[in-house]
């Protein structure tokens, strides 16, 4: 949802309901309520095998946590949670957008119960399916902990404007690429804004005037990404590295890690380059050719397609090489 791109509204009385947007000429659901209402016809038509023929009840309470369905055979019983996906890039999709906690205590009480979880992806080009590792690594490494516990299955839809839906097929969830690519290494981008301009001494660089803006730094660990990312965000630390005298002074900042086996940090800062309106010379990139590892934008980056795009090239897009 960002500027320029189309939206679905639904009248509710008197207000409107956002219920889509429409990306590349597809509609993604982005109302979680309707993805229960899919499941249950998914759960009736028999489409998927593992629930075919069992009788559906629906929220029930399993140790204080509501599941979002219960089937019933007999005496079998296979408590079912549901999660809309929305987090895609070309043919795969990655589940969480954002930490979720409740998710995973989900996941461990499905374990505990031998339950089921079904991930419904809300685009009709999607063929894969991964839990995104790079932003709630807990609950990929549960899920992948958990596979053998738990029935994990993961199917893609297509919306029409009149709010129907077809199902198009099951994804595959190729476990290698995780195991590959979901350790605590990689690279990272740091987001921060500047409210007002500044001068400050950088370590060698010495002293640099920060205009007031955005800024994205990119920096690296393929030891442990985690660490580092955290080290940087204390406030009380030894200054070290050319963005550490620099952080306190930013405000909104928001880490984004790109877990990965290979060494990205040169390779994404070219391409921050060409997005951006400028750059601190070799802030971040002395042990490198790179002109900088610090870039200055205008606006909110968040708010520019281009940039989105760059974090789906190097969290998603690049993982088909490795299915």
């Amino acid at each position: 949802m960002i500027p320029g791109k189309i939206i679905y509204l639904k009248r509710i009385k008197n207000k409107f309901k956002v219920w889509a947007a429409e990306r590349n000429g597809n509609i993604i659901c982005l109302d979680t309520h309707y993805t229960n209402n899919v499941a249950r016809e998914i759960l009736k038509k028999g489409i998927i095998y593992e629930f075919k023929d069992y009788e559906i009840k629906e929220e029930v309470k399993i140790e204080n946590h509501r599941i979002d369905f219960v089937l019933k055979k007999g005496k079998e019983i296979l408590p079912l949670e549901v999660k809309s996906c929305t987090l895609l890039s070309g043919e795969i999709a990655m589940f969480p957008d954002a930490i979720t906690l409740r998710g995973k205590k989900h996941l461990e009480i499905l374990a505990e119960n031998n339950g089921a979880i079904l991930f419904i992806v809300h685009h009709p080009d999607v063929k894969y399916f991964l839990p995104d590792f790079h932003t709630d690594p807990l609950f990929s490494e549960t899920l992948w902990r958990l596979r053998m516990k738990i029935i994990i299955k993961a199917i893609s839809i297509k919306w029409n404007k009149n709010e129907n839906f077809e199902f198009i097929r099951e994804l595959k969830i190729p476990w290698h690429v995780y195991e590959k690519e979901g350790k605590d290494k990689g690279s990272y981008i740091i987001y921060g804004e500047l409210k007002k301009e500044i001068y400050l001494k950088i370590g060698g660089l010495g002293e640099i005037f920060f205009k007031k803006g955005h800024y994205l730094y990119i920096g690296s660990s393929m030891n442990s990404l985690s660490s580092r990312i955290k080290r940087h965000l204390r406030k009380k630390k030894k200054l070290r590295w050319h963005i550490d005298y620099l952080i306190h002074y930013l405000e909104n900042i928001k880490p984004i890690p790109i877990r990965a086996s290979e060494f990205l940090e040169c390779s994404i800062s070219k391409e921050i380059e060409k997005i951006s309106d400028g750059f601190i010379k070799n802030f971040g990139s002395s042990d490198c050719r790179c002109k900088s590892h610090l870039y200055f934008l205008k606006e909110n980056p968040f708010k520019d397609e281009k940039f989105l795009n760059i974090l789906l090239k190097y969290r998603i897009d690049r993982l088909k090489k490795f299915i």
